[in-house]
């Protein structure tokens, strides 16, 4: 139950809700339950209204003022027997029938205000919850992701935050409404006989006995189905992300299969699941039915032998109300079953929520206005696991020069890029922007003195004017305007349908590559950041985008301090500093003229035209 009051805490501030909650809810149920005590009167005004008057004016006279509050019936009968006395039987029953028409009335506006409310809550609750775990996912450190399904991360913050929604708010329903409801229904059998309702109330306990056995195993089996279903997310996921790899490589019929076995292995755990939830449900109705016709055979026999003071109506309205009895009773036991699957669903969002940053900033970070003089790369050491992958890297780069990152694959020079703007933290040595420590610095002022440009050209769905402005959202027209001229993509920008207000589509689909490679220079020079970090930004391109691009990514390095990656001599050759890579280590640095004259590792990398990412 810990998992379930973390999950209700979500619904606050819960008193706004619950409060006229209760009220509605106890007002519905008065009513609701009157329609069936008013059966009492009107039966009796249609059927034996000369024998009720006479039996009321013996037992019950009017005006008795030492009766039991409990004798609900009798008060009942005496209003009937006044309309009858004064009125006759056609005046009482326009009586009756009016006071059913208006409790009816009223039970269902009580009713109406009292799901409005509850949906009001179930939206609140919905609304916070998934807030509050995509935030969380938001601030995650990056290495959070490389070893997490996406499909698994997309199914708690949707479907499973959904399910949670639906069991938190129609639980916290169910405990206030259901045993409210069936207390008044006990309350009124009460009041019409006691010795038919003790006998009654002994069957109920056996019933919630079977259903708490049907459904033990569905906490269990719920996991399980959510996990499947976060798998079959994620082969979704990669099929739909990775389309073309797939139709060139003739995968269609094995990605299926794939999506398929996920989806029967998810079927099958489903219809167990369902199975056994459906069945506390029919179960339940069983049970009740033969309580009903227990208490029909028990209080008939005793109505027809004399050995009771009920009359046919009274009986008849017993019958009534405890079949009502069973509704609540279902409901709670459906609400038992039902939690056992928000719950499982609410420990893995729980769980999203727990996890927590590794990079957090201290207390006291220093925030970033400026970048004056160097960036310093001391004695810098990083492992993926048991892999090294930088060992005592020492590097400066001076203010407004750039350093180009060359080397052979897996050389470490995305994971030295990676450092800097704290996406991942060293596990030896500092990092020093102006001689100020990066981890001791405030992460959003760090980032926020860098632009970067991946090889991946990263977009999303919306207009290039948002593409563009993405980092800086008051942008101007005009500002925005000036950033895609400086990365040669103001051209192309006009020829499209709608210009700036012209949809991309999904990842940028609908532009080519060397057009995309632009708006992301775009992106990265509408911030005028003082740091460029440029990740392998031509490799991708053909010679004429290349050429394009290679101008833009020239124009965005003027005046700034660029640390970039890259295979091509074009892009590297004017480099300032050009630092050689191998096994993690520095092996090399310096101009290209002089590093030629080495004739190292440099020099075969350039004869041989290899440097990879």
């Amino acid at each position: 139950m810990k998992d379930y009051f973390r999950l209700l805490a979500y619904a606050r501030p819960i008193e706004k809700f619950a409060i006229p909650y209760v009220i509605t809810t106890l007002l519905y149920i008065l009513f609701n339950t009157l329609n069936l005590a008013l059966l009492v009167p009107l039966l009796d005004t249609l059927f034996n209204s000369q024998a009720v008057v006479a039996s009321a004016k013996a037992i019950h006279p009017v005006g008795v003022q030492d009766k039991d509050w409990w004798d609900i019936m009798a008060r009942f009968r005496e209003e009937t027997n006044y309309y009858v006395t004064n009125y006759g039987p056609q005046g009482a029953l326009k009586f009756v029938c009016i006071v059913i028409v208006i409790s009816v009335l009223l039970s269902n506006v009580f009713k109406y205000f009292s799901n409005r409310i509850m949906e009001d809550l179930r939206v609140h609750t919905l609304l916070s919850l998934r807030k509050s775990v995509f935030n969380n996912v938001m601030n995650l450190h990056i290495g959070y992701f490389n070893s997490q399904r996406k499909g698994d991360i997309i199914s708690k913050v949707s479907s499973d935050v959904q399910v949670v929604q639906f069991t938190v708010t129609n639980t916290l329903q169910v405990v206030f409404k259901e045993p409210v409801t069936l207390i008044v229904y006990i309350i009124f059998l009460f009041a019409i006989s006691v010795k038919l309702t003790l006998f009654s109330l002994l069957v109920i306990p056996i019933s919630g006995l079977i259903i708490a056995k049907i459904v033990k195993r569905l906490r269990q089996q719920a996991t399980k189905a959510h996990e499947t279903f976060a798998t079959m997310l994620g082969y979704l996921d990669e099929a739909l992300s990775g389309i073309k790899i797939v139709k060139a490589f003739n995968a269609t019929e094995y990605v299926k299969e794939r999506f398929h076995q996920e989806n029967v292995n998810y079927s099958n755990i489903t219809r167990k699941m369902v199975r056994r939830q459906q069945l506390a449900s029919p179960v339940s109705e069983f049970l009740g039915v033969m309580m009903v016709a227990g208490i029909v055979y028990f209080g008939g026999s005793m109505v027809l032998t004399g050995q009771s003071s009920l009359t046919s109506s009274e009986f008849i309205a017993y019958i009534a109300i405890f079949s009502q009895v069973t509704r609540p009773a279902k409901a709670l036991s459906d609400a038992f079953s039902a939690i056992h699957t928000g719950l499982a669903a609410g420990k893995r969002v729980l769980d999203l929520i727990d996890t927590r940053p590794e990079m957090v900033d201290k207390p006291d970070a220093i925030v970033l206005k400026s970048f004056e003089k160097a960036i310093k790369f001391a004695d810098v050491s990083f492992a993926y696991g048991e892999r090294r992958v930088l060992n005592h890297v020492n590097i400066e780069i001076p203010k407004g020069k750039t350093v180009a990152l060359v080397g052979p694959s897996g050389g470490g020079k995305s994971t030295l890029m990676d450092l800097l703007p704290r996406f991942i933290e060293p596990q030896q040595g500092d990092i020093y922007i102006d001689d100020v420590s990066i981890s001791n610095v405030n992460t959003n002022s760090l980032r926020g003195l860098m632009g970067f440009v991946n090889q991946e050209s990263i977009l999303f769905n919306d207009t290039i004017f948002n593409n563009i402005a993405f980092a800086k959202p008051d942008a101007t027209l005009e500002e925005v305007t000036r950033a895609a001229k400086i990365a040669n993509a103001h051209d192309f920008i006009l020829d499209t349908e709608n210009g700036y207000e012209t949809f991309i589509g999904d990842r940028g689909i609908r532009l080519s590559g060397g057009q995309k490679q632009r708006i992301c220079i775009a992106r990265a020079v509408l911030g005028n950041p003082p740091i460029m970090l440029l990740d392998e930004a031509t490799s991708a391109l053909d010679t004429e985008s290349e050429k394009l691009v290679q101008d833009a990514l020239y124009k965005l390095m003027e005046n700034r301090t660029s640390l970039i990656i890259a295979h091509r001599l074009s892009t590297i050759q004017n480099a300032d500093l050009i630092i050689v890579l191998d096994k993690g280590t520095v092996v090399e640095q310096g101009a290209h003229n002089e590093l030629m004259k080495n004739d190292g590792l440099y020099r075969r990398l350039i004869d041989m035209q290899t440097f990879e990412e």
